[in-house]
């Protein structure tokens, strides 16, 4: 496509923002559902039949990060308020998406109640997979909220490690894999959907832990199945 300047860098922009939309709307019917309690997986499946809507970016979760969906949403929003419009779509999307980073801490709240001195272990530390960046990951919010309400956090991540290091220093515990990080923990939380977390041996996990609440931020893990091995499962929006 052969186009004006102002237009090119405008369709660059809202490819971004679109997507960026897909994934708010997304965690905002998963967070509905919870209320309602509807299953967001088969309304995921439902909507995304509709060939004018398809399935991709519509998968629910603990809010996006990274440096292309924040920034460009950041950046349309500025520059309808610099020329006197308010995008009301956009400033909403990164609304949600703000809270939405909340979520896990908030299932694990309400799953632990005082989270002062419980152990909570987190998996991802990137803002997705195959990737050790985290700029405005969701796993940042989660560890200063649970950190501030006086819990122990104990992380791992495959790659990741060190950039956690580099921002925030020792305030977490780094450790070798996802069962050393459920060590005597209360609670796992799942962060990042890197494909070496997706089929964990229950029982070993189950005998590391001191509780059993699992909290999938990623909605990556069968319900049923982890109910069965003795766990209590949380997820967004099933």
């Amino acid at each position: 496509l052969f186009m004006d300047i102002p237009s090119a860098e405008m369709t660059k922009y809202a490819a971004n923002a679109m997507l960026a939309t897909r994934i708010s709307f997304m965690n905002d019917i998963a967070n509905l559902c919870d209320h309602v309690g509807a299953d967001v997986e088969m309304v995921r499946k439902g909507i995304g039949a509709d060939a004018r809507i398809g399935t991709k970016f519509l998968y629910p979760g603990c809010g996006y990060g990274g440096s292309c969906f924040p920034k460009d949403v950041k950046a349309l929003a500025h520059t309808g308020r610099e020329y006197g419009y308010t995008m009301e779509v956009i400033e909403a999307v990164e609304r949600v998406n703000e809270r939405q980073k909340s979520i896990v801490y908030e299932k694990l709240a309400k799953a632990l109640g005082d989270l002062k001195g419980k152990t909570v272990a987190l998996w991802g530390l990137a803002f997705k997979p195959e990737t050790d960046d985290m700029r405005e990951a969701p796993a940042l919010v989660v560890i200063d909220l649970l950190l501030k309400a006086g819990a122990t956090v104990r992380v791992y991540d495959p790659v990741a490690m060190d950039e956690c290091r580099r921002r925030i220093g020792e305030r977490v515990s780094y450790t070798r894999s996802i069962y050393e990080a459920a060590e005597g923990a209360d609670a796992v939380a799942l962060m990042t959907e890197w494909k070496q977390f997706r089929m964990p041996t229950w029982s070993r996990l189950r005998e590391a832990m001191r509780d059993n609440i699992m909290v999938d931020g990623r909605n990556i893990f069968d319900k049923q199945e982890v109910i069965a091995e003795g766990f209590r499962y949380y997820a967004i929006g099933k």
